[in-house]
């Protein structure tokens, strides 16, 4: 601002002397004009250096690694789940252990459910910057229990309503290869493979007038469950610091 103050004292000066002298006035109108498109030019250019200079201080922030994620997935085999990282700042930020937890019960019509599911393992990022492409293997265990209501038993010609309680538990190992954005929100998507021993039927506990019985029925084809293991697919989102 001082130069430019200095710039337009130096316009009067040159003003006051070219009137003196008498010189042409279209001169003088041409003279102030070069000087005042000089003045525009200079203050252009300093309001783009000012500018690249915080676009450069915006890209340093942001490329800063965030160490510290906290968020929720949705998703198989889980089905909603929060979701803590925390990268490690050794070996440069490329190992970033991990938990899931979720727990919920649900109620659908005549039958009640009760779901826990639990993994935690560690992250393999292949940049530095705790974003991005990476691999992850961890430990899951997932254990359910259902409650069917009003269900009909015939019996010798005899029809009776009852309930029959069962549980699933499932441990395996998830291999996984997922992707994560950066910045403050992040967003993240998970691809992969839980090997373990899935069970061909499940075991039911009937009971009906005071009369319990048990018995077996086989696990239809679902797509993606196999009697070694089960396909991983889930979107998590949540915060990074």
């Amino acid at each position: 601002m001082l130069c430019l103050r200095k710039w337009l004292i130096l316009d009067k000066a040159v003003f006051d002397i070219l009137i003196y002298q008498n010189l042409n006035k279209s001169l003088v109108i041409k003279f102030l004009s070069m000087k005042k498109n000089i003045t525009l030019i200079i203050i252009l250019f300093t309001s783009l250096a000012f500018a690249q200079n915080e676009k450069i201080d915006s890209l340093k922030t942001d490329s800063r690694s965030k160490f510290i994620s906290v968020g929720a997935k949705i998703g198989i085999p889980n089905l909603a789940s929060i979701n803590g990282e925390i990268t490690l700042p050794i070996l440069d930020n490329h190992f970033a252990p991990f938990i899931d937890y979720g727990t919920f019960n649900l109620d659908i019509d005549d039958t009640q459910s009760n779901i826990n599911y639990t993994e935690y393992g560690v992250n393999l990022y292949f940049s530095n910057k705790s974003k991005g492409l990476y691999a992850g293997a961890g430990l899951a265990q997932l254990n359910s229990d259902f409650t069917f209501n009003n269900l009909t038993f015939e019996e010798n010609g005899v029809s009776q309503v009852g309930s029959a309680k069962t549980t699933l538990d499932l441990n395996t190992l998830n291999l996984k290869l997922g992707f994560k954005t950066g910045g403050t929100i992040y967003f993240r998507f998970e691809i992969g493979y839980g090997m373990g021993s899935i069970p061909d039927s499940i075991e039911f506990t009937a009971t009906s007038n005071g009369i319990t019985e048990s018995f077996s029925e086989e696990i239809p084809a679902i797509p993606g469950l196999s009697s070694d293991g089960i396909l991983i697919s889930n979107f998590g989102f949540g915060f990074s610091f």
